[in-house]
């Protein structure tokens, strides 16, 4: 990929960005302001009102801490979300760049993901601005959060190429998405732990792509502790081995597009 490339991913996410807020009052304040409206409801409803505790905490365990634990999941299941939910409708909302003009249509994934990682970032930002306030510091592992989320974002765009090009010839598979991604939410440690699952539901976590994610980044961000290195090693095998299918198979099916479109 040129560096033309990485200019056109640029341009265009930042217009998509921009296009979400343009016309509101705050504009793209409102990146800021959803991730800390976010942790306001989860922290009170969680917290507060089921009191919920994560395993392993103890009963006088802050709410803060839970709502911690609680946000950091759910930051990673909505990049993860907002990715795969837009993907297959990415070429037939840009047939244009189809049939017009020569454009790098496998750019177009890329573009929805760093759009979405713009968020990923800002509540990541808020999270860590919470943690210091609620302990007064942040874990000296935390610079080790990148680490974990590279082989997140490559996961990512993997499944999102395939998703893309499966969207072209199959325009239905946006309805059956949905339904998967919802239910991964569920089968993922976001809640929970993943010791508090049924034993005999723990070995198919790994196949969930969010869940060794949101326990690795909760490992440096919130617990203070360095990442399980073999288990990050071996998603990261997997996510690039994804990546790579993902991307020839979009290059294979790209032929099709405009006669299809």
């Amino acid at each position: 990929m040129t560096l033309s490339y990485f200019e056109v991913i640029f341009n265009l996410a930042r217009r998509e960005v921009v296009g979400r807020y343009r016309g509101s009052i705050l504009g793209i304040l409102w990146s800021l302001l959803t991730p800390l409206l976010m942790l306001a409801v989860y922290t009170f409803m969680f917290g507060t009102v089921l009191q919920m505790r994560w395993a392993g905490g103890g009963d006088a365990q802050p709410t803060a801490e839970f709502a911690l634990i609680l946000f950091v999941g759910l930051i990673f299941f909505q990049t993860f979300s907002e990715v795969l939910t837009r993907a297959p409708t990415l070429i037939l909302s840009n047939v244009s760049y189809v049939k017009k003009i020569v454009f790098p249509l496998e750019v177009l994934p890329t573009v929805a993901l760093a759009a979405a990682l713009f968020h990923m970032l800002v509540s990541f930002f808020v999270m860590l601005i919470f943690l210091l306030l609620s302990r007064g510091s942040i874990p000296l592992t935390a610079p080790l959060l990148p680490i974990v989320v590279v082989p997140f974002i490559v996961i990512l765009i993997g499944l999102s190429w395939i998703f893309a090009s499966v969207g072209v010839y199959f325009r239905d598979i946006g309805q059956v998405l949905n339904p998967i991604i919802s239910a991964l939410m569920f089968l993922s440690p976001i809640f929970v732990p993943a010791e508090a699952l049924p034993s005999a539901v723990r070995p198919w976590l790994a196949l969930n792509p969010i869940s060794i994610p949101v326990e690795q980044a909760r490992q440096v961000l919130i617990f203070g502790q360095v990442p399980n290195w073999s288990v990050l090693a071996i998603y990261t095998v997997v996510a690039v081995v994804i990546a790579v299918l993902g991307f020839l198979f979009f290059q294979a099916t790209r032929k099709g597009f405009a006669d299809v479109l």
